[in-house]
């Protein structure tokens, strides 16, 4: 105890007599041509590191930063200073710091229906921006990400299969459904209506419908004929609700063979281990839109699906164009072990409009602004 305090009392006065000579120094002194001197000499990680350790001993660790006395004596002498840079480089103090890992979602392969209930924690909700990365289950190339969950050993050589058959020809040629049609956001920007259940209701004002409504609209604009069907087939009855909708699907095909853009619209739902619900946002121009992902179904889980290696390249054709033109709108897109009744047209994508956290504005601001770009993208695919 006395060996610490006689060893803080000696850095006290050496500290105070560093202050008192610098600030004398600096009356008279020029210290142009010793700035640069100290500079070059703080450039060489190695000295720079050696001093500092001389100095205060053994030096922080991979993210540590100096603090009190260390933070002190490094203020008050511009030599030590001039070497902080290069030696919290070498310590890998400016490495980007590793992302939280996001919830397994309920990306539209739930059987049941999820459980959804208020934040029961008091981070309530938590807002994330969903981007892809190297390594693990991600499959990438240029800027495009795509998250393998089938449980099939796949490399980024998949994203180069499959071929781009969607012809747009006269007639109808886009089709929105919604097979789980009841599903609806958060009601925190005042956007309030009756549940059905949790986070669910039959009011298609309210809900996934409306979504789906917006970005037909914005199709249209852009002259394409879209078929947009309203049909909840998940109410009353949730479980079934992807043989409905295969039905509604058949139905509109058979009657429109032009239709070849089908579009299962739906939103996700992302809760932690303590109840906290996940919000999936992205900036875009100043505003906050909920965040677009796409999801795409193989043959992984046993049922015939022969094309979706050519369902899986429509889809990274549209999000290619997608991340050159959006900061973050678009999350990596998904593969899957069902089908998603994606068999029945090699131009068919599940698409998550943000998450049960974000609010129905956020939703129809992404779903906007992803069917803009997809509209873009198609009549350069029509010419």
């Amino acid at each position: 105890m006395e060996n610490k305090v006689g060893r803080a009392l000696r850095r006290g006065v050496a500290l105070g007599l560093m202050l008192v000579a610098g600030w004398g120094a600096s009356l008279t002194v020029d210290f142009g041509d010793a700035e640069k001197r100290l500079t070059g000499w703080g450039e060489e990680p190695a000295w720079a590191a050696a001093l500092l350790a001389a100095q205060m001993g053994e030096l922080p660790g991979a993210g540590g930063r100096l603090t009190g006395w260390g933070r002190l004596l490094l203020d008050a002498s511009p030599l030590l200073a001039a070497g902080e840079q290069a030696v919290l480089e070498r310590l890998g103090e400016q490495e980007e710091p590793e992302r939280p890992e996001l919830p397994d979602s309920d990306d539209g392969e739930d059987l049941d229906k999820p459980d959804l209930q208020p934040p029961d924690t008091g981070e309530g909700i938590v807002e994330m921006t969903g981007r892809g990365k190297e390594g693990s289950q991600y499959l990438s190339d240029s800027g495009v990400y795509v998250y393998n969950r089938t449980g099939l050993e796949l490399d980024a050589s998949l994203l180069q299969e499959g071929t781009v058959d969607v012809p747009l020809g006269d007639g109808p040629q886009i089709l929105i459904v919604h097979t789980h049609g009841s599903e609806a956001y958060s009601m925190t920007d005042g956007d309030t209506y009756e549940e059905s259940d949790p986070y669910r209701t039959t009011d298609c004002t309210h809900n996934v419908v409306r979504v789906g409504e917006e970005m037909a609209t914005v199709f249209r604009a852009y002259g394409f004929q879209v078929i947009h069907d309203a049909t909840l087939c998940d109410y009353p009855a949730y479980n079934g609700a992807y043989d409905r909708s295969n039905v509604v699907v058949e139905q509109w095909l058979e009657r429109y063979p032009t239709i070849k853009v089908v579009l299962d619209v739906h939103r996700d739902a992302l809760v932690g281990s303590e109840g906290e619900i996940y919000k999936m946002v992205s900036v875009e121009a100043g505003e906050k839109v909920a965040q677009v992902m796409m999801v795409l179904g193989t043959d992984a889980g046993g049922a015939e699906h022969p094309r979706w290696r050519d369902n899986l390249a429509f889809a990274l054709r549209l999000q290619e164009n997608l991340v050159k033109g959006y900061a973050s709108l678009v999350r990596p897109t998904v593969l899957r072990k069902s089908r998603y009744n994606q068999q029945l047209s090699p131009g068919s994508i599940l698409v998550e409009v943000g998450g049960h956290g974000n609010t129905l504005s956020e939703a129809i601001a992404g779903g906007r602004l992803w069917a803009d770009n997809v509209a873009r993208t198609l009549l350069a695919m029509k010419q």
